[in-house]
């Protein structure tokens, strides 16, 4: 009798333990279990379709109806094939482009920003609800405007006209520049005005302030618009096919395109090789300026 007792003592207990870590295991997924889920199909999401041009990048047969078995030929012809076209001047006018937009972008958004931010004059308010109401008009409006201005520039200026680089900055420039104001402008309005006017106490010039003393503050916000303002004009394709006419000229997203615009000879594997390559500076970029991104306005404060 004891003997059977005490075999169902320890029964019981287990029971309501395996009850509890049920419970548990209940609990904890309808609190963070489901998160997990929803994170992994967001990830796969996000990453097929890049392991997919991996995938048919390594794919010697150029179509993508051979590649449809991930990674079932592992070939790098071609990416030898890109030295055989004109990719790597393609990446040069686009690195070039890209970088010149970036710089341009953060130089004159912010001068713009810390002017409407900092000075009080005739036409602020007006400047700034102009520049609001044009960057409600879509971008697709200005196409034909771009394109006839740029004609009649070039026979004035034919540095200035179409199938040049530097016409195709100055577009990507005064594209972007609303935007970049107004995403600098609330940056800038947060930075105490207390400290212009101690350094206009020790005599220094408004010059001084905003290159010595704005400038590093503001060092988050100029990362986030040099990155936004490379890839926009590094992946930009319409603009950049209506500007630059010769092939010599071209950037990577108009050559890359002509590759797979004919559907008879459509040579995938190429494509997805130079679109490989071509993520690459934009990566590094991304990760360069990582810690400027997630850095907040104090830490630069405190550093001085």
């Amino acid at each position: 009798m004891s003997t059977t007792t005490e075999q169902a003592v320890p029964t019981t207990a287990t029971r309501v333990a395996d009850e509890r870590r049920r419970g548990h295991r209940r609990r904890w997924f309808v609190e963070v279990g489901w998160k997990y889920l929803v994170a992994l199909a967001i990830v796969f999401y996000a990453c097929f379709p890049l392991v997919y041009v991996l995938s048919a990048s390594f794919n010697p047969r150029g179509s993508l109806s051979a590649a449809n078995a991930l990674f079932s030929a592992f070939d790098l012809s071609n990416y030898a094939a890109l030295a055989e076209t004109k990719y790597w001047s393609w990446a040069g006018n686009t690195l070039l482009v890209a970088g010149v937009s970036s710089v341009g972008a953060v130089i004159m958004g912010a001068a713009a920003a810390y002017a409407f931010s900092r000075f009080r004059f005739s036409g602020r308010r007006v400047g700034l609800t102009t520049l609001l109401i044009v960057q409600m008009f879509p971008q697709a409006l200005a196409f034909v405007a771009i394109f006839l201005m740029l004609l009649t520039l070039g026979e004035v200026i034919p540095a200035l006209g179409l199938n040049s680089k530097i016409a195709l900055i100055c577009v990507y420039l005064g594209g972007a520049l609303g935007t970049n104001t107004f995403l600098m402008y609330g940056f800038f309005n947060t930075i105490p005005v207390e400290i212009d006017e101690s350094a206009k106490i020790d005599g220094a010039t408004h010059a001084q302030i905003f290159w010595r003393l704005i400038i590093p503050l503001v060092t988050p916000i100029l990362a986030v618009v040099a990155l936004l303002a490379f890839i926009s004009a590094f992946a930009d394709f319409i603009i950049a096919k209506i500007v630059l006419v010769s092939e010599d000229q071209w950037t990577l997203a108009v050559g890359m395109y002509q590759w797979v615009s004919n559907q008879l000879s459509s040579n995938w594997g190429l494509f997805a090789a130079g679109a490989v390559l071509a993520s690459i500076p934009v990566l590094v970029l991304f990760l360069s300026l990582q810690r400027f991104i997630v850095g907040g306005l104090t830490a630069g404060a405190v550093k001085g």
